[in-house]
């Protein structure tokens, strides 16, 4: 790398093959989540993190770039680790609060490269990138609200972890 614009493109290639990576795996997922609203939750992410792919694609178009050819281990790494649960045999909720935490540290992880990222955009004065990353950066956040919410339960429901924690009473 020679300079930030190229410290911008090396992630942007990195989020892209995370975001290819995530969206192999979601369906996997959602075919093992056991909650109504954890499966909508997933599914609903899966056509979000294809809406990202695109806008990337679109952020490449507009630079000139190509995002393909770099693997993101973190990401594969993540998931690999999410993945174990996936084989486990628990009860429905535990199973359920495995995928949550899995799927919370995928959030985390895209949360904190599209933050990264658009301020990058922003400092590079790259004015549709940093508006199409900041829409992802907002997704991702809302992804992770959601699932905070599913896990601990609302004022109307409980979550998921408070039954899981109930099979190990």
């Amino acid at each position: 790398m020679k300079n930030f614009h190229d410290l911008f493109i090396h992630e942007l290639s990195d989020i892209y093959s995370a975001e290819l990576q995530i969206d192999k795996a979601l369906p996997e997922l959602i075919k093992k989540a056991h909650s109504k609203e954890l499966k909508e939750a997933l599914h609903k992410n899966h056509l979000e993190t294809k809406k990202q792919i695109k806008r990337l694609d679109e952020i490449a178009d507009e630079l000139n770039v190509n995002l393909e050819g770099k693997k993101c281990d973190a990401i594969e790494n993540i998931l690999r680790e999410g993945h174990k649960f996936l084989l486990a045999h628990f009860p429905h909720e535990i199973s359920d609060a495995a995928i949550i935490s899995s799927a919370q540290r995928v959030e985390h992880y895209e949360i904190s490269v599209y933050g990264t990222l658009k301020s990058f955009a922003k400092h590079l004065e790259l004015k549709n990138p940093e508006k199409l990353l900041n829409e992802t950066f907002e997704e991702e956040e809302n992804a992770d609200k959601t699932l905070n919410n599913i896990a601990y339960g609302t004022l109307f429901s409980k979550g998921i972890n408070k039954e899981a924690a109930r099979k190990t009473a």
